[in-house]
């Protein structure tokens, strides 16, 4: 687009702020590829708007003030410099021009995603705008979504268990089992049901997996289910399912979730039941590691009906089973949370 070329390396400086409580701060503009891009005074990006999303909050009045696009969540950046705000007016002026215009279908939702991928049809498709957010997820970024859901369900559970032992012992149990993308595990005092996995690669725990059973299987069975289940369904995915199109859309252009998006997924995680992952693969899972199904699945239903499967068709019931811990690492193990 021409007027984008004209302006390529253009300049100036702005106030920033995240949010409208937020203070504002100084930053430094700057168009990159069709995005306007905020940095710091270290040359830190702060935020990447969408050239095809951003609106002007206040027309004909100076210093402009502009906004990613209409679900901004009062996020803004104020800017004096007359040719900056010349050249983003010029640019949204030949981007609108390029829309549809009768009732312009609510396209600003999307604009950002077509202009940046040359207006691919298939990102309308809720589904696939999902799928393509949590695939060019970077490993940073999942990492940061874990780390902030942990924070917000260990308000509720209690911090992870942390007894020096304890977390030695924990550590050889993992080592135990073959190596796989989810290698931390926490151990929690309350909180979830039993288990359940986060973006990032981490396994949550109850200490109720540790302290209510004889030996180790049972915790790295669930060890070895959340590794089936998060390569089976892909934990931020699932997460962007349950948040929607808006949350996924400020994913893609922002690459951040609203604190609300969270607390809520951490809420959903601690009370909805985890989909069950395929039986086949699980077992391969459990053949590989050297580990029993039967003790997981009976911790799961005493009875043995719901998990009949596991339990018939355990790996391991005619073949020699390896120690996962010494009878004094598992009982250290057992007090992590006592430490």
């Amino acid at each position: 687009m021409t007027a984008l070329k004209k302006y390529q390396r253009l300049e100036s400086p702005g106030l920033w702020r995240d949010g409208p409580e937020a203070q504002r701060r100084d930053v430094v503009v700057s168009f990159g590829d069709a995005s306007l891009v905020m940095t710091d005074m270290k040359g830190e990006a702060l935020a990447h708007w969408s050239l095809a999303a951003v609106e002007r909050l206040n027309p004909r009045h100076t210093p402009a003030l502009f906004a990613p696009g209409p679900e901004a969540d009062g996020e803004t950046v104020e800017i004096e410099d007359e040719v900056m705000i010349e050249a983003i007016e010029t640019v949204r002026k030949a981007i609108d021009k390029r829309r549809p215009h009768h009732g312009r279908l609510r396209n600003l939702l999307v604009g950002g995603v077509l202009a940046i991928l040359g207006g691919l049809t298939v990102f309308w498709l809720p589904s696939a705008l999902i799928r393509h957010t949590a695939r060019v997820a970077p490993p940073e970024t999942r990492a940061n979504i874990g780390a902030q859901l942990v924070a917000r369900i260990s308000r509720v559970s209690g911090q992870a268990c942390t007894g020096r032992d304890g977390i030695a012992a924990l550590r050889q149990l993992i080592n135990a089992l073959p190596p796989d993308p989810l290698k931390t595990v926490l151990i929690l005092p309350a909180g979830v049901h039993g288990a359940a996995h986060l973006p990032g690669g981490v396994i949550l725990l109850n200490r109720a997996v540790i302290e209510d059973y004889e030996d180790p299987d049972v915790a790295a069975g669930y060890i070895l289910t959340e590794r089936q289940r998060a390569a089976q369904f892909d934990p931020l995915q699932q997460l962007l399912e349950t948040a929607g199109l808006r949350a996924t859309f400020r994913l893609l252009t922002r690459g951040v979730l609203s604190d609300a998006t969270l607390d809520s997924y951490a809420e959903h995680l601690m009370t909805t039941p985890p989909e069950s992952p395929s039986q086949e693969p699980l077992l391969a899972r459990f053949a590989a590691a050297g580990v029993p199904s039967s003790p997981y699945a009976y911790a799961i239903d005493l009875s043995g009906e719901s998990v009949l499967g596991l339990i018939e068709a355990d790996p391991m019931r005619s073949r020699d089973q390896k120690q996962l811990l010494s009878d004094g690492d598992w009982i250290r193990l057992q007090n992590i949370c006592q430490q």
